[in-house]
């Protein structure tokens, strides 16, 4: 009880400054209304982050043999997967959380730092922890694409800091996607997104199950 008190506390310092209206609200009462219709599975791995995971609708299928929860929702940020964690992860108790977050973060302005997108990780793997005890909690990192090529160094960096501080936690791993998705000059392949040059494509996703699935928990 003293570990949820200390989250709340935690996600009310956070949020002092963030919008009161909170603009998904909506999509997690659907979540809500499909565990009443359909109570998820238990032990399961929980998909939780951005549109990148929203927009990967037959996730499933991709990982054949494991039971997957996908809660992608929206242009989330790490705020607001923050915010709805008590929703949307802890109730669950899932047997591995795989986080996709931080990219809309450093789109949504100038002043979003790498550090600031760190800084926001941790508060998120914190509160995980905080409330199931020895979760593994794997973090996808930052994607780059076409869209977002000015942000490439704050991704990068982002990364390194999210992978470095995940090195020295137990039950924890950082998935590098951002090179697997990259040509051998460096530059961004462009076959494998949408025609918005930021949302993937089958073949973007196809990367992302190989790189994913050596991390999952059987």
């Amino acid at each position: 009880m003293m570990k949820f008190l200390k989250s709340l506390l935690v996600i009310s310092i956070f949020f002092t400054s963030h919008c009161f209206a909170q603009p998904f609200a909506g999509e997690i009462q659907e979540f809500k209304n499909q565990d009443k219709l359909n109570p998820p599975p238990a032990n399961a791995i929980l998909f939780v982050g951005s549109s990148s995971f929203k927009k990967w609708t037959d996730v499933s299928n991709y990982f054949p043999g494991y039971t997957i929860l996908n809660r992608g929702f929206g242009g989330s940020t790490l705020p607001d997967v923050i915010f709805y964690a008590p929703e949307i992860i802890i109730p669950y108790h899932p047997k591995q959380v795989v986080i996709y977050c931080g990219d809309n973060d450093l789109a949504s302005s100038d002043a979003v730092t790498a550090d600031t997108v760190f800084e926001r990780f941790r508060v998120l793997f914190e509160l995980i922890r905080n409330n199931i005890p020895g979760e593994n909690i794997l973090f996808i990192s930052i994607k780059p694409s076409p869209s977002r090529i000015r942000l490439k160094e704050k991704m990068e960096k982002a990364n390194l800091l999210i992978q470095t501080y995940i090195s020295l936690q137990q039950h924890a791993g950082f998935v590098d996607v951002y090179h697997k998705m990259l040509n051998p000059d460096g530059s961004v392949m462009s076959d494998i997104f949408l025609e918005d040059n930021l949302h993937m494509n089958a073949k973007g996703y196809a990367i992302w199950k190989k790189v994913i699935t050596p991390y999952l928990l059987k």
